[in-house]
């Protein structure tokens, strides 16, 4: 795959640059980065500058140009505010291709900012350049990336909610709603308070100069088998019991992540709060009365 995916680079530098309406191509994300991890399965980011992006996206049989299109997600400029457009296609070759499409008018403007946008941070290579429009973009920093370190009234606030949506949790696995709870303990649990306390116990060992990349991607390379062991422990079946073992799994994980960050930080660690949710979470387990 590797091989398919440089020709089909060299395929798309060679058209886009004899076609008159494509000013620049870009290759950004993984493939440019010198952070990421790049594989057989990395995709090619590219993006295309245009002299008149409304008459290039009336008709997408230009994506046929680089082999036969098995599937395709198109996003106009309404999904974008206007800036560019999106088509990203997965070709017969299996190669993946996410073409990012600009109006030449908003590319120098995304240009200009005293800030490289996210996309260019990550990593960019300039590939054609037709008009030297990319003479003055600043170098990558990759900092708009990098694990930031939470103030205290965001420990607070995942800490606090972390332990507060458990209690969702236990109602729906005491209702065999395994719906919702897979929905709790996995768009809210690990997403959205799990991944950023691991993400800030790996960065406290590297100066808060580290990435992970998205969702958690890096996670096993950074952590110790002993806590890669434990917080395998929170994925569950879909068998109810096996959800409850995993939702004490995250308790446990939750305490020690917390305590640890609270500790370094010099941050305060909700120890009653843990304490009254873990009995609400024993009493609807046992299904006691709640008192």
């Amino acid at each position: 795959m590797v091989t398919a995916r440089n020709e089909k680079l060299k395929h798309i530098i060679n058209w886009a640059s004899a076609y008159p309406g494509i000013r620049a191509v870009l290759l950004t994300s993984s493939l440019a980065s010198a952070i990421a991890p790049v594989d057989e399965f990395s995709d090619l980011d590219i993006e295309f500058v245009l002299e008149d992006l409304n008459s290039f996206l009336k008709d997408d049989n230009w994506l046929s140009e680089f082999g036969r299109v098995i599937a395709k997600v198109a996003e106009g400029e309404e999904a974008f505010e206007g800036k560019h457009a999106m088509r990203m296609v997965l070709y017969e070759d299996h190669v993946k291709v996410d073409f990012k499409l600009y109006n030449l008018h908003e590319f120098q403007k995304e240009a200009a900012q005293s800030e490289l946008p996210e996309d260019w941070d990550v990593g960019y290579k300039v590939l054609v350049d037709k008009d030297r429009l990319c003479t003055n973009l600043k170098p990558a920093t990759y900092q708009s990336v990098t694990i930031k370190k939470p103030d205290a009234k965001e420990f607070a606030q995942v800490m606090n909610d972390f332990w507060w949506d458990m209690t969702y949790v236990a109602k729906c696995l005491a209702r065999d709603e395994i719906f919702y709870a897979k929905f709790m303990t996995e768009n809210m649990m690990r997403n959205d308070y799990l991944v950023p306390m691991i993400e800030w116990h790996i960065a406290l060992s590297y100066d808060w100069n580290i990435t992970t990349n998205k969702h958690g991607r890096l996670f096993k390379k950074y952590l110790s088998s002993e806590l890669w062991q434990k917080i395998e422990a929170t994925f569950a079946s879909a068998e109810i019991r096996d959800n409850w073992r995993a939702l004490f799994a995250y308790a446990d994980i939750g305490h020690e992540l917390g305590t640890e960050l609270a500790e370094k930080l010099g941050y305060q660690y909700p120890f009653l709060l843990e304490k009254d949710i873990r009995n609400y979470l024993n009493i609807i387990k046992t299904g006691k009365e709640l008192r």
